[in-house]
Protein backbone atom coordinates (compact mmCIF):
# COMPACT_ATOMS: atom_id res chain seq x y z
CA UNK A 1 0.00 0.00 0.00
CA UNK A 2 1.42 3.27 -1.06
CA UNK A 3 -0.35 6.45 0.60
CA UNK A 4 0.14 9.67 -0.43
CA UNK A 5 -0.96 10.96 2.42
CA UNK A 6 -0.39 15.25 2.45
CA UNK A 7 -3.51 17.02 2.86
CA UNK A 8 -2.37 19.37 -0.51
CA UNK A 9 -2.92 17.73 -3.33
CA UNK A 10 0.11 18.46 -5.97
CA UNK A 11 -2.17 19.98 -8.45
CA UNK A 12 -2.75 22.38 -6.19
CA UNK A 13 1.06 22.53 -5.67
CA UNK A 14 1.71 22.96 -9.26
CA UNK A 15 -1.08 25.35 -10.19
CA UNK A 16 0.42 27.99 -7.74
CA UNK A 17 3.63 27.39 -8.88
CA UNK A 18 2.54 28.74 -11.89
CA UNK A 19 0.55 31.70 -10.45
CA UNK A 20 1.87 34.54 -11.71
CA UNK A 21 0.41 36.71 -9.18
CA UNK A 22 2.38 34.98 -6.60
CA UNK A 23 6.10 36.52 -5.95
CA UNK A 24 8.84 34.15 -7.27
CA UNK A 25 9.78 33.23 -3.86
CA UNK A 26 6.26 31.94 -3.32
CA UNK A 27 6.27 30.26 -6.90
CA UNK A 28 9.43 28.40 -5.77
CA UNK A 29 8.31 27.47 -2.34
CA UNK A 30 5.26 25.51 -3.92
CA UNK A 31 7.11 24.09 -6.68
CA UNK A 32 9.75 22.74 -3.97
CA UNK A 33 6.84 21.32 -1.83
CA UNK A 34 5.67 19.54 -5.11
CA UNK A 35 8.49 17.85 -6.10
CA UNK A 36 9.27 17.12 -2.23
CA UNK A 37 5.98 14.88 -2.26
CA UNK A 38 7.56 12.60 -5.06
CA UNK A 39 10.75 11.29 -2.91
CA UNK A 40 8.19 11.44 0.01
CA UNK A 41 5.91 8.60 -1.81
CA UNK A 42 8.85 6.07 -1.77
CA UNK A 43 9.53 6.66 2.12
CA UNK A 44 5.77 6.13 2.89
CA UNK A 45 5.57 3.02 0.72
CA UNK A 46 8.38 1.67 2.91
CA UNK A 47 6.76 2.45 6.21
CA UNK A 48 3.39 1.17 5.08
CA UNK A 49 4.59 -2.00 4.03
CA UNK A 50 6.47 -2.99 6.87
CA UNK A 51 3.96 -2.29 9.52
CA UNK A 52 1.51 -4.23 7.28
CA UNK A 53 4.24 -7.21 7.50
CA UNK A 54 5.01 -6.52 11.03
CA UNK A 55 0.86 -6.84 11.91
CA UNK A 56 0.61 -9.96 9.83
CA UNK A 57 4.15 -12.00 10.19
CA UNK A 58 5.55 -10.87 13.44
CA UNK A 59 4.19 -11.80 17.15
CA UNK A 60 2.93 -8.90 19.26
CA UNK A 61 2.72 -8.73 23.31
CA UNK A 62 -0.06 -7.14 25.05
CA UNK A 63 -1.80 -4.48 24.50
CA UNK A 64 -1.13 -0.98 25.99
CA UNK A 65 -3.96 -0.18 28.02
CA UNK A 66 -2.49 3.85 29.22
CA UNK A 67 -3.20 6.37 26.39
CA UNK A 68 -0.74 6.37 23.63
CA UNK A 69 1.95 9.09 25.04
CA UNK A 70 2.06 12.62 22.42
CA UNK A 71 5.27 13.86 21.52
CA UNK A 72 6.24 16.96 19.49
CA UNK A 73 10.07 17.79 17.99
CA UNK A 74 10.72 20.99 16.67
CA UNK A 75 12.48 21.06 13.17
CA UNK A 76 13.14 24.70 13.18
CA UNK A 77 12.95 25.56 9.71
CA UNK A 78 15.48 22.48 8.79
CA UNK A 79 14.03 19.36 6.60
CA UNK A 80 15.66 16.98 9.02
CA UNK A 81 12.78 14.87 11.11
CA UNK A 82 12.00 14.35 13.20
CA UNK A 83 13.95 17.17 14.74
CA UNK A 84 14.38 18.30 18.32
CA UNK A 85 12.12 17.52 21.12
CA UNK A 86 10.00 19.97 22.39
CA UNK A 87 9.62 19.99 26.37
CA UNK A 88 6.55 20.07 27.82
CA UNK A 89 4.60 20.85 24.48
CA UNK A 90 1.16 21.09 26.36
CA UNK A 91 2.25 24.47 28.32
CA UNK A 92 5.04 25.49 25.49
CA UNK A 93 4.88 29.13 24.34
CA UNK A 94 5.09 28.27 20.93
CA UNK A 95 1.67 28.31 19.93
CA UNK A 96 2.39 25.58 16.80
CA UNK A 97 4.07 23.56 19.62
CA UNK A 98 1.44 23.82 21.52
CA UNK A 99 -1.30 23.33 19.39
CA UNK A 100 0.08 20.19 17.61
CA UNK A 101 0.51 18.74 21.58
CA UNK A 102 -3.20 19.27 22.07
CA UNK A 103 -5.17 18.42 19.12
CA UNK A 104 -3.04 15.29 18.65
CA UNK A 105 -4.38 14.15 22.07
CA UNK A 106 -7.56 15.51 21.05
CA UNK A 107 -7.76 13.23 18.41
CA UNK A 108 -6.83 10.00 20.89
CA UNK A 109 -9.36 11.05 22.90
CA UNK A 110 -11.83 10.80 19.82
CA UNK A 111 -10.70 7.65 18.65
CA UNK A 112 -10.56 6.06 22.33
CA UNK A 113 -13.82 7.87 23.71
CA UNK A 114 -16.33 7.21 20.63
CA UNK A 115 -14.89 3.95 19.21
CA UNK A 116 -12.36 2.43 22.02
CA UNK A 117 -9.61 2.84 19.83
CA UNK A 118 -6.01 3.19 21.68
CA UNK A 119 -4.21 5.32 18.91
CA UNK A 120 -4.30 5.27 15.17
CA UNK A 121 -2.65 1.12 15.45
CA UNK A 122 -5.36 0.52 18.04
CA UNK A 123 -2.18 -0.74 20.57
CA UNK A 124 -0.88 2.40 21.62
CA UNK A 125 1.35 3.76 19.24
CA UNK A 126 2.69 6.99 20.06
CA UNK A 127 1.76 10.00 18.02
CA UNK A 128 4.66 11.83 17.00
CA UNK A 129 4.46 15.00 15.69
CA UNK A 130 7.60 17.49 13.83
CA UNK A 131 6.79 21.46 13.61
CA UNK A 132 8.14 24.47 11.37
CA UNK A 133 9.52 22.18 9.01
CA UNK A 134 10.98 23.82 6.21
CA UNK A 135 10.46 27.21 5.30
CA UNK A 136 7.62 28.29 4.10
CA UNK A 137 6.53 24.84 3.88
CA UNK A 138 2.66 24.25 2.33
CA UNK A 139 1.80 21.30 3.25
CA UNK A 140 1.16 18.30 6.26
CA UNK A 141 1.10 14.62 6.30
CA UNK A 142 1.59 11.44 7.39
CA UNK A 143 4.89 9.69 6.41
CA UNK A 144 3.60 5.90 7.91
CA UNK A 145 5.02 6.42 11.21
CA UNK A 146 4.55 10.49 12.53
CA UNK A 147 2.82 13.30 11.45
CA UNK A 148 4.82 16.98 9.74
CA UNK A 149 3.59 19.85 9.77
CA UNK A 150 5.02 23.43 7.52
CA UNK A 151 4.12 26.81 8.91
CA UNK A 152 2.87 27.68 5.06
CA UNK A 153 4.23 30.82 3.55
CA UNK A 154 1.72 33.39 5.52
CA UNK A 155 -0.37 34.18 2.17
CA UNK A 156 -2.18 31.20 0.10
CA UNK A 157 -1.45 29.14 3.19
CA UNK A 158 -1.00 29.39 7.36
CA UNK A 159 0.57 27.29 10.03
CA UNK A 160 -1.37 23.53 9.36
CA UNK A 161 -1.57 22.90 12.84
CA UNK A 162 -4.34 25.64 13.25
CA UNK A 163 -7.54 23.11 11.30
CA UNK A 164 -8.06 20.40 13.87
CA UNK A 165 -9.46 18.50 10.90
CA UNK A 166 -6.30 18.84 9.34
CA UNK A 167 -5.12 16.99 11.69
CA UNK A 168 -8.04 14.33 12.49
CA UNK A 169 -7.61 13.83 8.78
CA UNK A 170 -4.03 13.20 8.50
CA UNK A 171 -4.01 11.04 11.87
CA UNK A 172 -6.58 8.84 10.36
CA UNK A 173 -4.34 7.98 7.31
CA UNK A 174 -2.65 6.19 10.46
CA UNK A 175 -5.66 3.83 11.07
CA UNK A 176 -6.39 3.25 7.75
CA UNK A 177 -2.32 1.98 7.45
CA UNK A 178 -3.02 -0.38 10.40
CA UNK A 179 -6.42 -1.39 9.32
CA UNK A 180 -8.18 -1.43 6.00
CA UNK A 181 -4.80 -1.04 4.61
CA UNK A 182 -6.22 1.12 1.21
CA UNK A 183 -4.21 1.72 -1.19
CA UNK A 184 -3.30 5.01 -2.90
CA UNK A 185 -4.39 4.72 -6.61
CA UNK A 186 -7.71 4.23 -8.51
CA UNK A 187 -11.03 3.59 -6.19
CA UNK A 188 -8.94 1.88 -3.10
CA UNK A 189 -6.98 6.11 -3.43
CA UNK A 190 -10.45 7.78 -3.23
CA UNK A 191 -11.94 5.92 -0.15
CA UNK A 192 -8.27 6.03 1.65
CA UNK A 193 -8.59 10.20 1.38
CA UNK A 194 -12.47 10.00 1.85
CA UNK A 195 -11.82 7.92 4.89
CA UNK A 196 -9.87 10.26 6.49
CA UNK A 197 -11.91 13.58 4.76
CA UNK A 198 -15.29 11.93 6.71
CA UNK A 199 -13.27 11.33 10.57
CA UNK A 200 -11.87 14.54 9.94
CA UNK A 201 -14.87 16.62 10.02
CA UNK A 202 -16.48 13.89 12.78
CA UNK A 203 -13.27 15.47 14.81
CA UNK A 204 -13.93 18.77 14.10
CA UNK A 205 -17.12 18.84 14.54
CA UNK A 206 -17.13 16.35 17.84
CA UNK A 207 -14.35 19.11 19.24
CA UNK A 208 -17.08 22.06 18.81
CA UNK A 209 -20.04 19.96 19.98
CA UNK A 210 -21.84 20.43 16.53
CA UNK A 211 -24.90 18.30 15.34
CA UNK A 212 -24.55 17.59 11.27
CA UNK A 213 -27.03 20.67 10.83
CA UNK A 214 -24.65 22.75 13.06
CA UNK A 215 -21.44 21.37 10.91
CA UNK A 216 -20.40 23.31 7.93
CA UNK A 217 -18.50 20.22 6.62
CA UNK A 218 -15.82 22.58 5.34
CA UNK A 219 -12.00 20.45 5.35
CA UNK A 220 -9.17 23.00 5.62
CA UNK A 221 -11.22 25.96 6.46
CA UNK A 222 -8.75 27.59 8.93
CA UNK A 223 -5.53 27.39 6.52
CA UNK A 224 -6.68 29.17 3.89
CA UNK A 225 -4.72 32.15 4.00
CA UNK A 226 -5.50 35.87 3.13
CA UNK A 227 -4.32 36.10 -0.73
CA UNK A 228 -6.50 32.30 -0.91
CA UNK A 229 -9.59 34.18 0.58
CA UNK A 230 -8.90 37.05 -1.46
CA UNK A 231 -9.03 34.31 -5.01
CA UNK A 232 -12.66 33.00 -3.40
CA UNK A 233 -11.27 29.91 -1.97
CA UNK A 234 -12.71 29.63 2.27
CA UNK A 235 -11.99 25.82 2.14
CA UNK A 236 -9.77 22.94 0.83
CA UNK A 237 -12.89 20.95 -0.01
CA UNK A 238 -16.39 21.52 1.28
CA UNK A 239 -18.31 17.50 1.98
CA UNK A 240 -22.00 19.01 1.33
CA UNK A 241 -20.72 20.49 -2.10
CA UNK A 242 -17.40 18.60 -3.60
CA UNK A 243 -17.79 20.28 -6.81
CA UNK A 244 -18.42 24.06 -5.23
CA UNK A 245 -16.25 27.23 -6.43
CA UNK A 246 -15.12 28.00 -2.80
CA UNK A 247 -13.12 24.68 -2.93
CA UNK A 248 -9.82 24.94 -3.40
CA UNK A 249 -9.39 21.64 -4.96
CA UNK A 250 -13.23 20.88 -6.47
CA UNK A 251 -14.38 17.37 -6.64
CA UNK A 252 -17.35 14.89 -8.32
CA UNK A 253 -20.19 14.30 -6.98
CA UNK A 254 -21.17 10.90 -8.57
CA UNK A 255 -19.40 7.69 -9.32
CA UNK A 256 -20.31 8.62 -13.13
CA UNK A 257 -17.55 10.95 -13.63
CA UNK A 258 -15.00 8.62 -11.73
CA UNK A 259 -12.35 7.59 -13.90
CA UNK A 260 -9.32 5.40 -13.09
CA UNK A 261 -6.34 7.57 -12.49
CA UNK A 262 -7.96 10.35 -11.29
CA UNK A 263 -5.81 11.99 -8.18
CA UNK A 264 -7.30 10.45 -5.05
CA UNK A 265 -8.35 14.20 -3.24
CA UNK A 266 -10.46 14.57 -6.36
CA UNK A 267 -12.37 11.04 -6.40
CA UNK A 268 -12.54 11.06 -2.70
CA UNK A 269 -15.43 13.60 -3.62
CA UNK A 270 -17.97 11.09 -4.31
CA UNK A 271 -17.73 9.10 -1.06
CA UNK A 272 -17.73 12.36 0.89
CA UNK A 273 -20.75 13.35 -0.23
CA UNK A 274 -22.42 10.18 0.67
CA UNK A 275 -21.11 10.26 4.67
CA UNK A 276 -22.53 13.73 4.32
CA UNK A 277 -25.96 13.06 2.88
CA UNK A 278 -25.80 9.82 5.05
CA UNK A 279 -25.33 11.97 8.24
CA UNK A 280 -27.92 14.66 7.35
CA UNK A 281 -30.55 12.30 7.12
CA UNK A 282 -29.45 10.23 9.99
CA UNK A 283 -29.53 13.31 11.87
CA UNK A 284 -28.01 13.99 15.83
CA UNK A 285 -24.39 13.64 15.62
CA UNK A 286 -22.69 12.21 13.13
CA UNK A 287 -20.56 9.99 15.18
CA UNK A 288 -23.46 8.72 17.17
CA UNK A 289 -24.53 6.63 13.87
CA UNK A 290 -23.20 7.05 10.66
CA UNK A 291 -19.72 7.24 12.00
CA UNK A 292 -20.27 4.12 13.71
CA UNK A 293 -21.02 2.09 10.97
CA UNK A 294 -18.09 3.75 8.95
CA UNK A 295 -15.50 3.16 11.48
CA UNK A 296 -16.84 -0.62 11.53
CA UNK A 297 -15.87 -0.87 7.69
CA UNK A 298 -13.18 0.41 7.91
CA UNK A 299 -11.65 -1.64 10.83
CA UNK A 300 -14.13 -4.52 11.59
CA UNK A 301 -12.72 -6.49 8.31
CA UNK A 302 -9.76 -7.82 7.00
CA UNK A 303 -7.20 -5.46 4.86
CA UNK A 304 -8.42 -4.90 1.66
CA UNK A 305 -5.75 -2.72 -0.30
CA UNK A 306 -7.86 -2.65 -3.58
CA UNK A 307 -11.74 -2.02 -2.34
CA UNK A 308 -13.91 -0.98 -4.94
CA UNK A 309 -16.43 2.08 -3.82
CA UNK A 310 -19.50 0.15 -4.39
CA UNK A 311 -17.53 -2.82 -2.06
CA UNK A 312 -17.34 0.08 0.74
CA UNK A 313 -20.70 1.02 -0.27
CA UNK A 314 -22.87 -2.12 0.15
CA UNK A 315 -20.15 -2.96 3.32
CA UNK A 316 -21.73 0.15 5.15
CA UNK A 317 -25.54 -1.02 3.95
CA UNK A 318 -24.95 -4.83 5.31
CA UNK A 319 -23.03 -2.57 8.87
CA UNK A 320 -26.34 -0.15 9.04
CA UNK A 321 -29.05 -3.05 8.81
CA UNK A 322 -26.70 -5.24 11.29
CA UNK A 323 -25.79 -2.37 13.97
CA UNK A 324 -28.96 -0.68 14.16
CA UNK A 325 -31.38 -3.42 13.41
CA UNK A 326 -34.36 -1.37 15.36
CA UNK A 327 -33.65 1.73 13.06
CA UNK A 328 -35.17 0.86 9.90
CA UNK A 329 -34.05 4.70 8.83
CA UNK A 330 -30.53 4.23 8.96
CA UNK A 331 -30.35 1.61 6.62
CA UNK A 332 -32.11 3.59 4.36
CA UNK A 333 -30.12 7.00 4.94
CA UNK A 334 -27.14 5.63 4.39
CA UNK A 335 -28.55 3.59 0.71
CA UNK A 336 -29.94 6.93 -0.05
CA UNK A 337 -26.76 8.90 0.24
CA UNK A 338 -25.01 6.13 -1.96
CA UNK A 339 -27.76 6.24 -4.45
CA UNK A 340 -27.66 9.61 -4.75
CA UNK A 341 -23.95 9.40 -5.77
CA UNK A 342 -24.41 6.66 -8.22
CA UNK A 343 -23.30 3.78 -5.74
Amino acid sequence: MTCQCFIIPKDVLDRFAKDLDLTESQRKAFADAAQFENEWRKVRSVQTRLSAAARSMLVSGAQAITPPAVTVYNCNHSTTLPGAPVANPGTSSDITAKTAFVETRAVADFYQTLFGRNSVDGAGKTLMSSIHFGVNYNNAFWNGNQMTYGDGDGKIFVDFTRADDVIGHELTHGVTQFSLQLGYSNQAGGLNESISDVFGSMFRQWRAKQTVDQADWLIGKEIMGPDAIAKGYTCLRDMANPAAAHCLAPQPTHYSQYKNGMDPHYSSGIPNLAFYKAAKAIGGNSWDKAGKIWYKAMTGFAPQPNMKMKTFANRTRSLAKSMFPGDPAVLAAVNSAWVAVGL
